[in-house]
């Protein structure tokens, strides 16, 4: 069946609708539970997790480099979920991460922001007012994380199959619509194309953590991309040695078969962290 990734506005009340649809479908709710239960398997602590849980990176400071790493693996963990079949992946710009593949049902909950802000009071017990602030700061910091990370606007309406205004819809409505768009025989078509994709998509995520976790994070630019278990590296180092050194590193990841060097030297000094 398709994958089912949920973008959601903070008040939206789309935590409750995904529990629901998870429920509905027998799927697997890939939310911060789940990837707190995952995490420790792929050397994440609860920690970690806080500082970058959708939060955009900046590769400033080595720090934020090894944060960078850190999202990385993160990430690993809903595209290895997403192998497994039959999951929710809830947030963390996850249709932005799987928009290769084409058995995924993209979903978007929105709502005014006044309509957020009352529900998010009731439900919370708190004071519209820090209601109202804490909103705020969750759609920038979200619209935040989708922009740098992904470089695309949050709200572009054309990175999503269905959006829906929860405060027009019931959540009835609005999970049978869901099920029904999920089995799309188009969807369906797409599964065993998604699933070769998929892998080499975990493949160069695998490489691209590696990257991170080592002393070539302070290198200028990486691109990554994996096709039948090879990869691809491209963009931009300081050294011949540097090319060397990523291509060993590459090559030890699982799954990498060989290793394709398009990686030119730069002259450049970086900026001292």
């Amino acid at each position: 069946m398709a994958i089912i990734t949920i973008s959601r506005e903070m008040g939206t009340g789309a935590y409750a609708i995904a529990k629901e649809l998870a429920k509905k479908l027998k799927y697997t709710l890939v939310d911060r539970v789940k990837i707190e239960e995952l995490a420790p398997a792929y050397g994440l602590t609860p920690e970690i997790l806080e500082r970058v849980d959708e939060k955009p990176p900046s590769y400033r400071t080595a720090e934020d480099r090894l944060q960078a790493a850190h999202l990385a693996t993160m990430e690993l963990i809903l595209l290895d979920c997403a192998k497994k079949g039959n999951v929710i992946l809830y947030g963390r710009g996850a249709q932005d991460l799987i928009k290769v593949l084409t058995n995924v049902l993209r979903v978007r909950f929105i709502a005014p922001f006044e309509d957020r802000v009352e529900k998010f009071a009731e439900r919370e017990w708190i004071d519209p007012d820090l209601a109202r602030e804490l909103i705020r700061r969750s759609d920038h910091q979200l619209g935040g994380f989708i922009h740098f990370y992904f470089n695309r606007d949050w709200n572009d309406p054309l990175a999503y199959d269905l959006i829906f205004n929860t405060e027009a819809s019931s959540s009835h409505a609005m999970i049978e619509a869901i099920i029904a768009a999920s089995k799309d025989p188009r969807l369906k078509e797409g599964e065993e194309e998604s699933m070769a994709l998929l892998e080499d998509l975990i493949i160069a995520k695998r490489v691209e953590a590696e990257l991170l976790k080592s002393s070539l994070a302070r290198a200028l630019k990486f691109c990554i991309s994996c096709e039948d278990g090879v990869v691809t590296l491209a963009g931009h180092v300081q050294t011949e040695e540097e090319i060397e050194e990523a291509i060993e590193l590459a090559r030890s990841v699982e799954g990498v078969t060989d290793v394709e060097n398009e990686l030119d030297v730069l002259s450049y000094k970086p900026v001292k962290d």
